[in-house]
């Protein structure tokens, strides 16, 4: 993986955070739990990017779809 598809992956990562924050914080009047919240799905996608309720071939099949669109996407 190269450095660009690591960069792209941490600012999809930081746009699920601070849209998670933004949008819990308004259901929860904590906003350390939203803050939480949203790190613990932001670091779910980063550190896994296997999406939730699929099986592995499934994940595997959605990350290289994802690879895929990076490849388009960065030079």
């Amino acid at each position: 993986m190269s450095f660009l598809s690591q960069l792209l992956d941490v600012i999809i990562g930081g746009l699920i955070a601070g849209l998670s924050t933004f949008v819990i914080g308004f259901v929860v009047a904590d906003q350390q739990l939203a803050v939480t919240v949203s790190v613990i799905l932001a670091s779910m996608y980063y550190f896994s990017r296997n999406p939730w309720g699929t099986n592995r071939e499934q994940a595997a099949a959605i990350n290289d779809q994802i690879d895929a669109l990076y490849e388009r996407i960065l030079p």
